[in-house]
């Protein structure tokens, strides 16, 4: 292990990093406390091959901040990692951030698990308990205190199109709904995606199984995704829907759907105020 000073331009990230890196309101923080203060908490990189290169193990929101606070050099500890050391790392680095998403936690186990397996397979001669371990998946959940169970059933999000994992992350979707979707086909879930958006809805898990169990019986067809997205949850509220085509005309073409409900809503409040002043 050695402390120095790194150039950003010499730093890359870390091939298929798990973690997101978002500009949002946390990060500004970090910018504006990276402008006053520094960075107080060295990267954590390994060697990129034989080039003056590395790769970023710890440490990339931080480089992000970096960089957009116009500092070109940055603090950093480099270790000598192979991919699977520097993998597991990566992982367990940042799994106690206090926001993690269901998208990054899915692809993080599925990145550990992959290297355990790795280096378990490494050395099945001589430690074949070790390998039964990892193929099982009992490691990865550790620094969560998570079962095999949950970590078997995150690493299944992995098989959602990038629509349906950004519903999860925004928490419009249940874990449970999302594990028996990602057992659809590609072009069933993006069916299922756009009945949503028609519908206003995301599944309900007996739904989900529905589709699962239709999909797996080669009965999952358009129009059964469309039955069963466009049916009534018992605890769903009632929504009263209008074609776009049918009002749009009576608004100024900039108009968001957001900005033509507020007006409607205005509109029957108007509407409403003459009828109950006239019955007065």
């Amino acid at each position: 292990m050695k402390q120095t000073n790194l150039a950003v331009s010499k730093l890359r990230p870390f091939e298929n990093n798990p973690y997101q890196v978002r500009d949002d309101a946390e990060m500004n923080a970090l910018i504006e406390s990276i402008q006053e203060n520094g960075i107080l908490t060295p990267l954590i990189v390994r060697p990129i091959g034989s080039t003056d290169e590395y790769e970023v193990i710890s440490g990339h929101r931080r480089l992000h901040a970096a960089v957009k606070a116009g500092i070109s050099e940055v603090p950093a500890l480099i270790y000598a990692l192979d991919r699977d050391a520097a993998a597991i790392a990566v992982v367990d680095s940042n799994l106690h951030r206090e926001h993690i998403l269901p998208s990054e936690k899915a692809f993080a186990y599925k990145l550990k698990l992959e290297a355990l397996s790795h280096q378990g397979k490494r050395t099945d001669l001589t430690s074949p308990q070790v390998v039964s371990k990892l193929r099982t998946g009992d490691v990865v959940g550790e620094a969560l205190n998570e079962s095999r169970e949950t970590v078997r059933r995150y690493i299944r999000l992995t098989h959602l199109i990038p629509e349906l994992l950004t519903l999860m992350d925004e928490n419009k979707m249940a874990l449970s709904v999302g594990v028996e979707l990602s057992f659809l086909d590609e072009q069933s879930q993006r069916e299922v995606f756009e009945q949503c958006g028609i519908n206003d809805c995301t599944p309900s898990y007996a739904q989900a199984v529905r589709m699962r169990k239709a999909f797996n019986d080669s009965k999952l067809a358009t129009e059964m995704i469309r039955s069963i997205l466009s049916e009534e949850k018992a605890n769903q509220k009632a929504r009263l829907k209008i074609p776009m085509e049918r009002i749009c005309k009576y608004f100024p073409q900039n108009y968001t759907a957001a900005q033509i409900e507020d007006a409607i809503v205005r509109l029957c409040q108007r509407d409403y105020r003459r009828r109950t002043d006239r019955e007065r």
